[in-house]
């Protein structure tokens, strides 16, 4: 029997190469790879409202895409995140880019373990509030990282002082905006760890014999 790949796999998994050449385009450094990286990124959020949208209208649903769209998420948000402790533009901590991706890896193996159970690890109201928050997040930083580097282009004469004093505060709203995003996606794990607490110690437990 011949099968074909759903249109929002496909759309999934090109998110996933969007991540990628985002990625790419942020490491370099360069203003102008950046605000096509900021794009790059718009498109990228955007394919994860249309994906789920089309499989809803559809009914076009798989395991596949249960267990790989969330997981793509990951790496657009991880890729972003990354990239953005290596700007010296910017003051995002690192210890909270690592709870943010520390939580990520906590349920998505808490996806592979409801898949060796033969289920599908419902997505939570608190995931999916998580996932806006990221995105959001990271938007707002690019928009920071686009505004420096197009002050930096118009700065001349006594514009400097004003934009010493522009950079100075989008310097620290990264910062903030990270710790807020760590934090709520801290918490968010809590319903996927107490609504799949039974299968978590059934997977790490072997009957005993009295």
């Amino acid at each position: 029997m011949k099968t074909r790949m759903t249109l929002p796999n496909k759309i999934t998994l090109s998110r996933a190469g969007l991540s990628i050449i985002m990625f790419l385009f942020m490491i370099t450094g360069k203003g102008w790879a950046i605000i096509t990286a900021s794009l790059i990124f718009g498109v990228a959020a955007g394919t994860d409202w249309i994906d789920g949208r089309i499989a809803r209208q559809t009914n076009t649903y798989t395991p596949f895409g249960a267990i790989v769209d969330p997981f793509v998420d990951k790496i657009l948000v991880g890729a972003a995140f990354f990239a953005f402790t290596e700007m010296h533009s910017l003051s995002v901590p690192v210890w909270a880019v690592f709870i943010i991706i520390m939580r990520e890896l906590a349920v998505s193996t808490l996806r592979i373990l409801a898949a060796l159970n033969n289920t599908v690890l419902a997505a939570e109201r608190w995931g999916k509030f998580k996932t806006t928050v990221q995105l959001i997040a990271i938007g707002v930083i690019f928009v920071i990282i686009d505004l420096q580097f197009i002050a930096g282009m118009l700065a001349a004469g006594d514009f400097q002082t004003n934009l010493r004093f522009v950079n100075f505060v989008l310097y620290k709203l990264p910062y903030h905006v990270t710790v807020l995003t760590a934090i709520v996606t801290f918490f968010s794990a809590i319903p996927y760890l107490s609504n799949n607490w039974d299968m978590l110690k059934k997977s790490w437990s072997l009957p005993v014999n009295d």
